[in-house]
């Protein structure tokens, strides 16, 4: 505890050994407002003009993509879309990148403050006196006698503790914006992969709709299968009788056995396929889950989303796509890359210093007069190093070359992206209206082959025939809404823009809309 008598001393005095520091303080924030200098190139113009709008667009409205899958009617899918969000790997992963480039950029704008080091330090020295320099002053002639001449007598030895309390201190001046250059390009390096974690949710939430539509176009396709089979059969047991009859010979009896064999091989085939997906959706799930039959159960029946996709005009996926964003972000962080390695080819000057306090006793430990300092100036400039400086600035302008060409092929891709699946839906749709004229057709014929059948007018076989060319319309309808369905995937995929409402927080302006569960990715304010 300080005594009463010493502390206003002390108060008097602090402000003047904290001066340096403070000095220093008030650097640290002149250097975040101002750059003297901007080594850092300004960003080329690397896209060409973008068309005004897109090929094929129906509805030129801005685009509203928010669980658009809702579109479906299905509230299996819209389960299966929370699940992949609650545990998803791959999220996991892009949230883990985020955190990195979240860590990295607050290790680089640490240079940007004074570096504080406090230090508690005993020194205790206990020597002989006749031992180091006093040895070495007996032999010049300054021994204990020449001591005793003048009433000075030496103890046998010395005993010596030394307590220092105190704080070091550094501080580098960034005159030419190099820590400032390096802070900007971690923070636009953060930015981007912001955007892929978009990316990767994005990525996650589209291969779980492909996954859950594919789930559904097979369990149809394995329905239709088994019906298909039993007429097989049934065709097989009217081929046997007529054999029997000598109506038919061997020939078209085998033929009806070969035909229902092929029929049977088929649902071996869509068995594997639906495991395979199956077992896809576990892992977008987050692995094997007991309750996946609970989740989907045997009827599957999402809605067809014929209506149309506004999609707006080819510039809003600059600000809609997280891919290009991300794209555009390393750009940047590329461009103040090259400002940072133009900046370390020029002098530096840094501040080195040092105070605190120092007694030999420890109850005169916090005596105002026992107080130091010790400050420094170090200006250093690179001469020659090898070329090395030059190289790292050559090597940073290379990857703004590369950083900017892939930004340029980022949004020629996104464009062209859009106008493949704008057709694509399209071409979907038509052949939809194709196939469900023919199973309306289809439907038809079988319903008057049956009743012919039931009046006893028309053939057994007939009705058979009618029967297997419904169930064939039946399954190219099928693949037709699948098709569809993936056309639409891919459409609003190639849009981008925030698929959840979670999605509209976290676009690399401040704050990070944290992802399902909470702990995924945490929110920060810039």
């Amino acid at each position: 505890m300080i005594h009463e008598s010493v502390r206003p001393a002390l108060m008097t005095r602090v402000p003047g050994l904290l001066l340096p520091l403070f000095a220093c303080c008030l650097l640290s924030a002149c250097a975040l407002k101002m750059n003297l200098v901007d080594l850092a190139p300004e960003a080329d113009e690397t896209v060409s003009a973008l068309p005004d709008e897109f090929t094929g667009t129906e509805d030129a409205g801005s685009y509203e993509p928010l669980e658009w899958w809702k579109a479906f009617a299905d509230p299996v899918l819209d389960r299966i879309i929370e699940a992949a969000l609650d545990s998803n790997f791959d999220l996991a992963e892009a949230v883990a990148r985020v955190e990195q480039a979240r860590a990295r950029e607050r290790i680089v704008k640490a240079p940007a403050f004074p570096l504080l080091q406090p230090s508690a330090d005993i020194t205790d020295i206990d020597v002989p006196t006749n031992a180091g320099i006093a040895a070495q002053l007996d032999e010049v002639g300054l021994g204990p006698d020449v001591y005793s001449d003048f009433g000075i007598e030496l103890p046998d030895r010395l005993d010596l503790t030394t307590y220092t309390l105190g704080v070091d201190f550094s501080y580098e001046l960034d005159f030419w914006g190099r820590n400032r250059n390096d802070a900007l390009a971690a923070g636009a390096e953060r930015l981007a992969q912001e955007a892929d974690y978009l990316t990767a949710r994005m990525g996650v939430l589209a291969e779980t709709v492909r996954t859950y539509l594919e789930i559904v176009d097979l369990r149809r396709q394995r329905r239709l299968a088994d019906e298909n089979v039993e007429i097989f059969r049934q065709r097989e047991s009217l081929a046997e009788f007529r054999y029997d009859r000598g109506r038919i010979d061997t020939l078209a009896l085998y033929a009806a056995r070969q035909n229902l064999r092929n029929a049977e091989a088929e649902l071996p085939q869509i068995e594997a396929l639906l495991a395979d997906a199956e077992g896809r959706l576990w892992v977008l799930l987050g692995g094997h889950r007991s309750d996946l039959e609970e989740m989907l159960p045997d009827s599957l029946t999402p809605a067809t989303a014929l209506e149309p996709v506004p999609v707006g005009i080819p510039a809003d996926l600059l600000a809609q796509r997280p891919d290009v964003s991300a794209a555009r972000q390393r750009v940047e962080a590329a461009r103040y890359t090259v400002g940072a390695r133009r900046a370390d080819m020029l002098p530096s000057l840094s501040l080195y210093g040092s105070i605190g306090l120092q007694s030999t006793e420890g109850s005169e430990w916090f005596d105002p007069d026992q107080w130091f300092r010790n400050l420094s100036f170090n200006l250093l400039g690179p001469v020659f190093q090898g070329s090395r400086l030059r190289s790292n600035v050559d090597l940073a302008e290379a990857r703004l070359d590369e950083a900017a060409a892939a930004y340029g092929r980022s949004v020629v891709t996104a464009v062209k992206e859009v106008e493949a699946a704008l057709a694509r839906l399209e071409a979907g749709r038509r052949r939809h209206a194709l196939l469900a004229s023919l199973a309306d057709e289809a439907l038809a014929e079988n319903t008057l082959q049956e009743q012919r059948y039931v009046s006893g007018v028309g053939e057994y076989e007939a009705f058979l025939t009618a029967a297997q060319n419904l169930l064939g319309a039946q399954s190219g309808l099928a693949a037709a809404e699948r098709d569809l369905g993936y056309a639409r995937l891919a459409l609003h995929r190639a849009l981008g823009g925030a698929w959840t409402v979670r999605d509209r927080g976290a676009t690399g302006q401040g704050n990070a809309t944290p992802a399902e569960p909470e702990h995924m990715l945490a929110n920060t304010t810039e």
